[in-house]
């Protein structure tokens, strides 16, 4: 792998954990409802991607829901839970998503796994029950099981979008669409004050969009999966891992997270077990699949 593939994979890394925390101070300091914050988001998506629109794909009902499942839907849930959790557990807790797109993958695509993977599963949700059941995390577990929730979601998604024939630029072009189609309603009969909100911050706002729509959608995404076109994804997928250390990194610089040791144990063994699960011959999914950058 070229020094200069290494270098965008890392600033892919730096980016996808700097908008957790982002999306936290979006729904905390700037008091943004979440569902409206997802919507958003979802809009900017549709907007930039709408070309991708015009030719409408085969089972478009299906494409939608898995459109939904893993962007504005995964996405709601995500920065609900982030009203009260930190970025630096929630980084740790939406690993799971990686032994779920697994288990899930067994129920719906018959995959088989041997004991490697099975304790790859074990290790992951071992190191996240551990670290949402840390000190510093109890005071938000409700938000951290909407992480998980999240995450959940989040891997059915993945494992559906495996039995569709889209492309993953296209399918986000058609998951905005599904997820606004879903969260305007939602947003206008649960919350108040969306206006309100960004009026009190315009540029903030505007510049936290701009950033999870533009940069970690559309930009970060798509150079990964431009580099997994032309490299080997045994060695591309497992530095991804570093996505949810640099959260812990700059939840605790950023916006002052407490991180004891039970959360970094938590932490070291959920991506151990992330690490097996990745490295791990799959038959039925393809490895960044598993893995998949959600944020």
């Amino acid at each position: 792998m070229r020094l200069s593939t290494i270098l965008i994979l890392m600033a892919c890394n730096v980016v996808w954990a700097l908008n957790v925390v982002v999306s936290k101070l979006v729904v905390t300091d700037l008091d943004v409802p979440p569902l409206f914050y997802a919507l958003a988001r979802s809009l900017v998506a549709v907007v930039f991607l709408f070309p991708l629109l015009l030719r409408i794909p085969q089972k478009l009902v299906q494409v939608l829901l898995v459109g939904l499942a893993i962007g504005g839907g995964s996405f709601a849930l995500f920065f609900m839970g982030l009203k009260t959790a930190t970025p630096s557990a929630a980084g740790i807790v939406n690993l799971s998503s990686a032994p779920m797109t697994v288990l899930f993958a067994i129920l719906f695509l018959g995959e088989k796994i041997k004991w490697k993977r099975a304790l790859g599963i074990v290790l992951t949700l071992v190191g996240v029950g551990i670290a949402m059941g840390s000190p510093s995390a109890m005071g938000s577990i409700v938000g951290l099981l909407l992480v998980f929730a999240a995450a959940v979601i989040g891997a059915l998604g993945s494992v559906f979008f495996k039995r569709l024939e889209i492309g993953a630029l296209e399918m986000q072009a058609w998951a905005g669409l599904a997820s606004a189609i879903v969260l305007v309603p939602a947003s206008l009969a649960t919350e108040t004050g969306q206006i309100g909100s960004i009026l009190a911050a315009p540029w903030e706002f505007a510049a936290a969009l701009f950033f999870a729509g533009v940069i970690v959608s559309i930009g970060a995404h798509t150079a990964y999966y431009k580099i997994l076109q032309d490299e080997d994804a045994n060695l591309v997928v497992p530095l991804t891992l570093l996505t949810p250390l640099l959260t812990i990194a700059m939840g605790a610089t950023i916006t002052g997270d407490e991180i004891g040791w039970p959360m970094i144990i938590g932490s070291l063994l959920a991506m151990v077990g992330v690490a097996i699960i990745v490295l791990r011959p799959s038959a039925t999914m393809f490895k960044p699949t598993i893995l998949r950058p959600r944020l």
